[in-house]
């Protein structure tokens, strides 16, 4: 899913695949567009930003995606990449991105969620399987990772009654990655970008996986900013706290954070989207 070939300096071409009917999956462009940009510093840097907008949405069976990046600052510390994604002669994503050398400091953190271990929680994949076969054998998702849903609490209940989703998930890369640290770092990006709007339509409609039929919301990702705290080990279990805070004007601000299973806070994300209530007419 990572893959990626190089064209020419500072060029680079991947394959998206699809996410959301009918389009790709944003989270694959994001975390290429990530990978590309660390192709060009070096490996001592390790990224601890991104902000990126999806600018359209891209084909899942079309041309590949090509990756233009952009040298903006080489400093001692800080290195700052801007990443163009192009399909059919448009530019479907921007992405600024930042890395940096690893320093001693400070070293603090809030306090984690509960949440019982993976191995207590379902797989929303398994009715999708049993259920809609033919469906499930052509969804990439749930072959490049695995996913456990942690039951409501009452907070989380009381949250989607009020129509603000909340929730928390466990996510990791389906299989061992090398032990390349940026090669995680762009499949940390994979994974924060999965659940994130979704949870603004919990609402109105379950996990995908479960959902069947046509959906109940118009979503459509807009924009997703990433800080990474830690180094990420993204085929390691990580609990992805979520909650939408605002609701407005056709848009949902979720915020969300990446925990490991030693408490130790990996990621904070944030993503607005499009939001909009379908209405029956007939």
């Amino acid at each position: 899913m990572l893959a990626l070939e190089p064209v020419r300096d500072d060029l680079w071409r991947g394959s998206p695949h699809g996410g959301r009917p009918p389009r790709a999956f944003g989270g694959v462009v994001l975390a290429q567009a990530l990978l590309a940009a660390g192709r060009t510093v070096d490996t001592e840097r390790r990224t601890h930003s991104l902000h990126a907008y999806f600018l359209r949405s891209v084909d899942p069976t079309g041309e590949p995606v090509e990756y233009r990046v952009d040298r903006l600052r080489d400093g001692s510390s800080y290195a700052a990449r801007q990443v163009t994604a192009h399909q059919h002669g448009r530019a479907v994503l921007s992405l600024q991105t930042s890395f940096k050398r690893p320093e001693p400091g400070l070293d603090r953190q809030t306090e984690a969620p509960d949440a019982p271990p993976p191995e207590e929680c379902s797989d929303p994949y398994e009715a999708m399987a049993r259920e809609q076969p033919e469906c499930y054998a052509t969804y990439t998702i749930p072959r490049v990772l695995d996913q456990r849903i942690v039951a409501p609490s009452t907070l989380e209940r009381d949250a989607r009654k009020d129509e603000l989703g909340r929730r928390r998930t466990w996510l990791r890369i389906a299989a061992p990655l090398p032990d390349e640290p940026m090669v995680h770092e762009a499949a940390l990006a994979y994974l924060s970008d999965l659940t994130l709007s979704p949870t603004a339509a919990l609402p109105w409609e379950p996990h995908g996986a479960q959902r069947g039929g046509r959906p109940e919301v118009m979503l459509a990702s807009l924009d997703h900013s990433l800080w990474i705290h830690r180094p990420p080990r993204a085929d390691s279990w990580l609990l992805y706290s979520q909650r939408t805070t605002r609701l407005a004007d056709g848009r949902a601000l979720t915020r969300g954070e990446l925990w490991d299973q030693e408490h130790q806070l990996i990621a904070t994300v944030a993503q607005e989207a499009l939001l909009r209530r379908r209405t029956n007419t007939g």
